[in-house]
């Protein structure tokens, strides 16, 4: 079993911010932990622009807090998100998240991502694979 807390997880590598600050996202559960998905609690500040592209992960996304516009960059559409929105990027779409407030959410990545990933110029995390342990 494991049992883990934003609080413990604060302030270490776990906790990794974007380096225009403009989000944040504590790492709970890796892939080193061994399950077969990763779990993070990510922030999004207000009046950002933020783009991503996940082509190597499915990424469900639950905001729990906040308000703001995602774009699926692919198919050209705008979504409202508000409390209790969920969105899943199960076809790998480009996308644009527009927070109007703090936007607060609990995402899920398969496959699980290390924690050492780092977007790249297209938004892009590359797919990294660790043992379990």
């Amino acid at each position: 079993m494991i049992v883990r807390s934003t609080a413990e997880i604060t302030g270490t590598d776990r906790d990794v911010t974007s380096d225009d600050g403009n989000w944040r996202s504590k790492r709970i559960v890796l892939g080193g932990d061994g399950v077969g998905f990763s779990f993070h609690e990510t922030t999004i500040e207000p009046n950002t622009v933020n783009k991503f592209h996940y082509a190597n992960h499915v990424e469900a996304v639950w905001l729990v807090e906040g308000e703001g516009t995602l774009t699926d960059l692919d198919n050209d559409k705008v979504y409202e998100l508000g409390p209790g929105s969920m969105y899943l990027l199960d076809g790998h779409e480009r996308h644009r998240l527009e927070p109007r407030t703090r936007m607060r959410m609990l995402c899920v990545f398969n496959p699980p991502v290390t924690g050492r990933e780092v977007h790249d110029e297209n938004g892009v995390y590359p797919l990294i694979e660790v043992a379990a342990g």
